[in-house]
Parts: structure tokens; sequence; C-alpha cells
């Protein structure tokens, strides 16, 4: 019986560009479908939010889509919609080329009308058990936001709050939601 070879987070670096998004897990190469508009919309608009708050408050950097190194050997890359490092974490001399070896602080996913919630389930215990502190998995469908560790979820009408990562960043959950009415 043959046995598959696994990638590194270097081989997948390495690859051609052939206009498709991937991420690693655990050695094997997964495809990732592109985002829809919806998806773009509330990704867009917490990267906004939460990098807005992060800059004026000096509390680290707030990226979208970069990978991170959540397992070596074999290696997990994954790439969260919406991403927050502590400053305390980041040497601001230093710009990485790559994937990035620090995992985030915090990751947000925004579920795709084509991820199933095994798979969602799955990356969130793939970031916690890497040492990622919280997770907010953004649902446009049901509207809400579910936060990890803890799976709190919280709806139109609560509050969406940084808690001790993000010291007083706070916005209504409708507020992530909202569309504008033509």
């Amino acid at each position: 019986m043959a046995t598959k070879t696994l990638l590194t987070g270097e081989d997948l670096l390495r690859m051609p560009d052939d206009g498709k998004r991937y991420e690693l897990v655990k050695g094997e190469l997964v495809e990732m479908a592109p985002p829809g508009e919806v998806h773009g919309v509330y990704a867009s608009r917490i990267n906004r939010l939460l990098g807005t708050f992060v800059e004026e408050n000096d509390l680290g950097t707030v990226g979208i889509e970069s990978g991170f190194y959540l397992e070596r050997d074999p290696d997990t890359v994954r790439g969260p919609d919406v991403w927050f490092i502590c400053k305390e974490r980041l040497d601001p001399d230093t710009e990485i080329e790559g994937y990035c070896e620090i995992v985030p602080d915090l990751a947000v996913e925004v579920i795709s009308p084509n991820d199933t919630y095994t798979e969602v389930a799955e990356k969130v215990e793939e970031y916690l058990q890497a040492g990622v502190q919280q997770v907010w998995v953004v649902d446009p469908k049901r509207r809400t936001v579910t936060l990890y560790p803890g799976a709190n979820t919280l709806k139109e009408g609560d509050l969406l709050a940084g808690g001790d990562l993000l010291p007083g960043f706070a916005v209504p959950v409708s507020r992530l939601f909202q569309r504008k009415k033509k």
C-alpha cells in the first residue's frame, strides 16, 4: 500500500498560484471555495471595527486571511477570516515572510454557505488546541456570533465584547449584520 506524501507549510508557500485558495490540514491540501459577497461584507466589517479599535488603543495587529501554523509535523496552516495578535507577542521590527509561527490571540471565522458546521467545529478546535485564546464564529444565516471557548452564542440585541483580550471593545451584534437599504 502506497503512503500519501504529506506537504509542509513551506511546500504550500512554494506552490504556483493557480487562482485557488488552499489551507493545509495535517499535511494534506484542502481547497477552499472562494467566499461569497455576504462573507466578504461581514469579514470586512469585523476587520474594520476591530482594526480601528486596536489601532486607536495600540493593542497589536489585526489582519485578514493570513496563514498561521497551528501544528507542525504534519503541518496545519489555517487562514482565519480576521485575526488579532497582541502587541506584546510581536516584534515591532520584524515583518514575517511566509506563514506566521505565532498563533493569533483571536481568530474570527465567518461561515459561508458551503461550510458545514462539522468543518467549522473542527477548525475551532484546531485553533483552541494551537493556543488561540478566543475564536468568534460569525453565522450570517442565523445572525449570531458564537464565542469560544465556552460556545456562548450571541444574537442580535446582545453586545459582542472583547473581554480581557480586547478591553473596551464592544459592538452590538446587530451592527455586524446591518445591510444598507437600497
